[in-house]
């Protein structure tokens, strides 16, 4: 059987492309033979213009994630997420000791020190993952043909809403086929100088 492709194109419901979204991609019968787990990766999350970047970072469990400071004003970073607490204070210039997770779930992370710094660990072992780029698309290549899910987590979605989610069949040698989700989002709650510069 010939593998295909799968773009998923993520808009708000203004028409914007949406950003930052996280695609789960989930086969209704799942391969026989599964290919064996990556080596645990370190992720760096940097403070820049008081901003958490990346704004969502996608994780494996048993990876590792460092934050450093590339500010000129200290941070105090901390999140009391159940996958992995933390909290300490990182002057400019400093980088935090590397900090694994184990546990798949969401880390939301903020700065004590300034409130609209937030950004996510989003820590799952789920074999088909992707987080949609600025132009809002998520893409997923050598799918086996047959039947899928696909279900969207973003940081802003309305609180209390089932996550999104689609059913999609991968044809053989279909070549790359395309889902569309239109998201419901609150705002950024990030500071205003950050909604013009960056992605949802």
């Amino acid at each position: 059987m010939r593998a295909a492709g799968l773009t998923v194109h993520l808009n708000d419901s203004h028409g914007h492309a949406a950003g930052n979204a996280v695609v789960i991609l989930t086969p209704a019968q799942p391969a026989a033979d599964s290919a064996p787990a990556p080596l645990p990766a370190t992720h760096v999350i940097d403070q820049k213009d008081e901003t958490f970047l990346p704004y969502v970072q996608l994780l494996r469990p048993g990876d590792r994630v460092v934050f450093r400071n590339s500010d000129d004003t200290r941070h105090h970073v901390y999140s009391f997420s159940p996958i992995r607490k933390f909290d300490f204070v990182l002057r400019p210039g400093e980088s935090s000791p590397p900090l694994q997770l184990d546990q798949a779930g969401i880390a939301a992370v903020g700065c004590n020190i300034h409130d609209h710094m937030i950004s996510y660990l989003f820590v799952s072992a789920a074999p088909l993952i992707a987080l949609s780029d600025r132009s809002g698309n998520a893409s997923f290549a050598r799918l086996a043909p047959g039947r899928y899910t696909a279900q969207v987590w973003h940081p802003q979605l309305y609180p209390g809403q089932p996550q999104p989610s689609q059913p999609v069949t991968i044809a053989e040698g279909a070549g790359t086929q395309m889902l569309s989700f239109t998201l419901s989002l609150i705002p950024d709650p990030r500071m205003p100088m950050d909604r013009g510069r960056l992605d949802y």
